[in-house]
């Protein structure tokens, strides 16, 4: 496919420097141009320089830019979306580099948690789990990669629908490759990370890359606990500790099925109402330690089983399931066995799903990390094995392992060294250098 750069403007005269940024829905930045609808998917529709802060407060060292650019919904009608592309801080674009496509734990519907928003200098965004995902973007700059962050849930916050991740993920890595200051070409080696909401978006974009983007070049993706069956996933998290999370997907749900909107206007209380609500402006963590053992079952007016029978939800549930498309790409799948969000066993079946349909996996299973460590934890092995694949090495490491942990090797806690010293640069502001780093070796403790 052949994709275009057209009105590739910097509207603001500061370069997006110095000031606050504006949310996105008070963003002129993000309105649609007109006739933008008639354009291929991936077309950069405005450009802009600005300043990256972790936490929105310490500066960071690198080039950065945001692409408007236009993409589609779930239903392939056309909208714009919005991606932050970077270079590590003096990178010569005339160099040869891969692309890594990361895709963040957006988890939420409230718009300050878009990477587009909550990466910059000045926001808001407390609460965010993008902001303390860049901590381990930082690794992929130190290597001298270049990166794309795209809002995956697109402007209205659209946390677990299906397919509209891949779309915005596949045509940001287009618009990317086709941005001129990054000095990327159509045929850059790229690579795909993301972990829980960003491993489940990550999932979307593999899945959908051999038909909806062929001609990207994508050489291996890492999921990192990637949800598998959001269904699952629901039924296991109501009524718990994290019954924030599920409800923050109800409330986007809503909005996308009419089976589901049906049953709000005819079957949920008022007080089932206020808590979509408050789901729908919370962020991760506020929806997890604000909304802790609510069950929406307790707000209906029907059993909550009943209503999830019904054929059209049951369609719905389906809709959401990932593994039912094959990537042409190979995987690394790395999931904790005593996930207290992600059921283990629905990950195990995304993974049967996929290598039923042909592709090749290598699933790392970790006994002693839970939900939240395994991230960091498996930050070293999961660029160590995209770094293979963009070198062009075959996968050494294929089939099931479950290992007490994947630090637990030289090169892993080699990882985690250089982890914490690309933390502290990211902590004061520092530049991030470029480095060579070590080949990926996947611990192995035993054959599943």
């Amino acid at each position: 496919m052949t994709v275009d750069v057209i009105g590739v403007v910097d509207p603001d005269p500061n370069h997006g420097f110095d000031r606050k940024p504006l949310l996105p829905s008070n963003d002129p930045f993000l309105r649609p141009p007109k006739g933008f609808a008639a354009k291929a998917a991936g077309t950069v529709l405005r450009s802009r320089r600005v300043d990256l802060a972790l936490l929105g407060v310490v500066s960071q060292q690198v080039s950065a830019w945001q692409l408007l650019y236009r993409s589609c919904d779930m239903h392939g009608t056309p909208e714009v979306a919005i991606t932050t592309v970077l270079l590590p801080l003096g990178a010569d674009p005339s160099e040869d580099r891969p692309l890594l496509a990361f895709q963040t734990a957006m988890d939420a519907v409230a718009e300050r948690c878009s990477p587009s928003y909550a990466l910059r200098r000045g926001s808001h965004a407390l609460g965010s789990v993008t902001q303390l995902e860049w901590l381990l973007v930082a690794n992929a700059l130190r290597r001298g990669w270049a990166v794309t962050i795209a809002d995956h849930e697109g402007p209205h916050g659209n946390f677990g629908a299906p397919r509209e991740p891949g779309y915005r993920g596949l045509d940001g890595i287009r618009a990317a490759l086709n941005f001129g200051p990054l000095g990327l070409r159509p045929d850059t080696r790229v690579a795909v990370w993301g972990y829980s909401g960003g491993g489940m978006a990550s999932s979307w974009l593999v899945e959908m890359a051999p038909t909806y983007a062929p001609e990207i070049d994508i050489v291996g993706a890492v999921l990192g606990a990637p949800v598998g069956d959001p269904g699952q996933v629901f039924a296991r998290l109501n009524g718990g500790r994290y019954a924030g999370l599920p409800a923050i997907v109800i409330a986007v749900l809503r909005r996308l099925y009419p089976a589901l909107g049906t049953v709000f206007d005819n079957d949920l209380a008022p007080e089932g109402h206020r808590l979509i609500a408050r789901a729908e402006r919370a962020t991760p963590f506020s929806a997890i330690t604000g909304l802790t053992k609510k069950d929406v079952g307790a707000y209906l007016t029907r059993p909550l089983d009943e209503v999830l029978a019904a054929p059209d939800l049951q369609a719905m549930l389906d809709d959401l399931k990932l593994g039912y498309a094959t990537p042409a790409c190979p995987l690394l799948v790395v999931q904790p066995v005593h996930d207290q969000i992600i059921h283990v066993d629905g990950i195990d079946a995304q993974v049967d799903r996929y290598r039923r349909g042909g592709a090749t996996v290598t699933y790392v299973r970790d006994r002693l990390s839970e939900h939240f460590s395994l991230l960091p934890l498996a930050t070293p092995i999961s660029l160590n094995w995209l770094a293979d694949r963009l070198e062009g090495q075959p996968v050494r490491d294929t089939g099931d392992s479950t290992v007490w942990s994947v630090a637990a090797s030289p090169a892993g806690l080699r990882g985690l060294l250089e982890m914490a010293v690309t933390a502290a640069k990211v902590a004061l502001g520092r530049p991030l250098m470029q480095e060579a780093e070590p080949t990926s070796r996947i611990p192995r403790e035993r054959a599943a």
